[in-house]
């Protein structure tokens, strides 16, 4: 169990981050697209090079349409990519000026609290992620630009949530279980120092 939910986490952060990439790749392509359509605009264009500026304005050279509507979509599939590996390994950040005196024992009781918390917490936001996609595939709305439906980006973040609620409460289960065992089961990073 414990060597599938590692590859769940894994695996979602990869995907995460290849989308990350195409969406930097894109957004980059983007702005330069928008910068050279501009340029091509500029008096200097209009008037000395004509033909060349208008045949690259033919080409279509200028921002990509629904930059906006793609980013938005994968920004928040990336997030809930990125919350299972976090879990797994514990690395979220967290603050520890009042605990770093209290004892190892202590200190795995507290990690155990905030991990079900924290499950409380992403299973809640899953529930209304998954509330939000039924309402807009009964609605029907779309993307202004691109035209697809708004229910996609919430599957798509849906999807990458179901795994990070499996994994939020197998780490649950773990740190409890750490707890009261005073075992290492699960890595730690201890968050950001």
């Amino acid at each position: 169990m414990h060597r599938l939910i590692q590859f769940l986490a894994r695996f979602t952060a990869v995907i995460g981050g290849l989308v990350l990439v195409v969406l930097i790749l894109m957004t980059t392509l983007s702005i330069i697209g928008r910068t050279a359509n501009k340029v091509l605009h500029n008096e200097f264009f209009q008037t000395q090079l004509n033909g060349l500026s208008q045949a690259l304005l033919d080409l279509g050279i200028g921002e990509i349409n629904g930059n906006y509507e793609l980013l938005e979509a994968g920004i928040a599939f990336a997030i809930f990519s990125f919350l299972p590996i976090c879990q797994f390994y514990g690395a979220h950040a967290s603050v520890d000026i009042f605990t770093s005196v209290l004892s190892r024992r202590a200190n795995r009781w507290i990690a155990a609290f905030w991990e079900l918390i924290l499950t409380a917490v992403i299973i809640l936001i899953v529930w209304r992620l998954f509330e939000g996609m039924q309402r807009y595939i009964g609605n029907g709305e779309t993307t202004l630009f691109l035209q697809f439906p708004v229910w996609w980006a919430y599957a798509a973040s849906f999807a990458a949530g179901i795994i990070s609620c499996i994994v939020a409460a197998y780490c649950a289960v773990v740190r409890v279980i750490e707890a009261a065992t005073d075992a290492n089961i699960l890595p730690s990073e201890q968050g950001a120092h």
